[in-house]
């Protein structure tokens, strides 16, 4: 059994085989609802407000590398099951012209527009001031940690989705 005073948010999951995953999952959830929490508060901040988490997510990752981005892409890279949910990030960000989009075929091809790429340049630069910088003075994680803390979590998904598909066939 996990120690008495451990950190979970429900005990009765607490097992004989692996009383530690769930501390990592009440930190997993922590960090989830910090990390959306960020990600809406430094977007409001570049004076774009009311974008969801996920807005965001596409927002940015439809900018990244600069490459035209279909919704199946999008979905994969970002892990999002649910394309309909990614569909109305899409359609509400061309609304606030932060993307444009035009036919690829049967599909549609996603960039952002010249206002996207400034709300991510925009972005970054709060997150250096208001994050970045704040883990500077603390000492900051070590930059290799961070990386392998990183495929650690990748990992860690890969696992969870196994597990995921593994249950729905029960």
């Amino acid at each position: 059994m996990a120690k008495r005073n451990a950190i979970v948010s429900s005990e009765h999951l607490v097992s004989r085989k692996a009383a530690e995953l769930s501390q990592l999952e009440y930190a997993l959830i922590n960090a989830g609802h910090a990390f959306e929490r960020w990600m809406v508060h430094c977007m409001t901040a570049t004076g774009i407000p009311d974008l969801s988490p996920l807005d965001v997510l596409v927002l940015h990752n439809t900018n990244h590398r600069s490459r035209e981005k279909t919704l199946a892409g999008i979905c994969l890279v970002l892990n999002v099951e649910d394309t309909h949910l990614v569909n109305y990030s899409l359609k509400k960000l061309r609304r606030l012209n932060l993307i444009e989009a035009r036919r690829r075929g049967k599909e549609m091809g996603y960039t952002t527009t010249d206002e996207g790429r400034l709300a991510c340049q925009r972005y970054r630069e709060i997150r250096e001031a208001c994050l970045i910088d704040a883990l500077a003075m603390f000492g900051g994680p070590d930059p290799e940690e961070m990386a392998a803390m990183a495929t650690r979590l990748r990992a860690l998904s890969g696992i969870y989705d196994q597990a995921a598909r593994a249950a729905s066939s029960l």
